[in-house]
């Protein structure tokens, strides 16, 4: 069970937690446009294998049933496919709204077979500790793919892909390619079968974009690939010199992730 991963710094403070509630209601007032998801990128960072069980025993067994008996009914837990040293667990979980972000701790908190069944990992003690950190992120979806879109059950590897920029408007332009100029549509038309699409509006390495998509194994993610750099569409708009990767980009991360046995995604 040894893996690793890139990691994502750790969201929603007190402060951040009491603005929610005012945020969301200005968000979601019915104007009859679709409400995109927003989605939270946890990562554990772990030091051994006894850690990685308690914190994989939780969310198999507390975290998941809970939330998904509170409306939510896909979480995602991953680790990395090629791991260098111990695993860093990756959870992701979508939200419909944002209140439903700061309703859910406060659900949690208050749910009794959850505080039982999480028990070990909620009171580790500071001398046995579950994890060593707990980083996060909170996106929210694209205008052209709002809802997070989960594979079929199988054999299956992720790619969570991570563009960062160098100002915020470098970043407002690279989104805008995806959602304007039809990126998002070449990687559909294609078959890469993409998760979701992301703009990190709280977490470190701002500003960027995140998003998954998903492939059969590794040949077919060098197909793929091969098959989107030589795309007529793709090569059409990444001609054009406000598009330039080296004007929109910064630097790319990319790490390959596994579900584990009982990831909703």
């Amino acid at each position: 069970m040894k893996r690793r991963s890139f990691v994502k710094k750790t969201i929603i403070g007190g402060a951040v937690a009491s603005a929610l509630p005012t945020v969301s209601k200005a968000i979601t007032v019915n104007t009859g446009a679709a409400v995109n998801d927003f989605y939270e990128l946890r990562v554990y960072t772990l030091k051994d294998e006894t850690q990685q069980k308690l914190v994989e025993d939780y969310l198999q067994k507390a975290y998941i049933p809970t939330v998904k008996g509170h409306g939510i009914n896909h979480v995602g837990v991953f680790t990395e496919l090629k791991p260098e040293g111990q695993t860093k667990i990756f959870v992701l979980t979508q939200y419909n709204t944002l209140d439903k972000v700061d309703q859910l701790q406060a659900l949690l908190d208050g749910d009794k077979k959850y505080q039982e069944l999480g028990s070990a990992y909620l009171n580790a003690p500071a001398s046995a500790p579950a994890y060593e950190r707990i980083e996060s992120s909170l996106m929210k979806a694209f205008k052209n793919m709002p809802h997070l879109v989960a594979p079929e059950k199988g054999s299956r590897i992720f790619e969570l892909r991570q563009y960062q920029s160098a100002s915020e408007a470098a970043g407002k332009k690279k989104i805008e390619m995806f959602n304007d100029e039809g990126e998002i549509d070449i990687f559909k038309r294609l078959g890469f079968k993409p998760v979701f699409w992301g703009e990190t509006v709280i977490g470190p390495l701002r500003p960027n974009l995140t998003y998954m998509i998903t492939f059969d194994d590794l040949a077919a993610k060098d197909a793929h690939w091969k098959a989107f750099v030589a795309d007529p569409q793709w090569k059409k708009i990444s001609s054009v010199p406000e598009y330039a990767d080296a004007l929109l980009v910064s630097k790319i991360t990319s790490t390959l992730l596994v579900p584990t046995a009982y990831s909703q995604i």
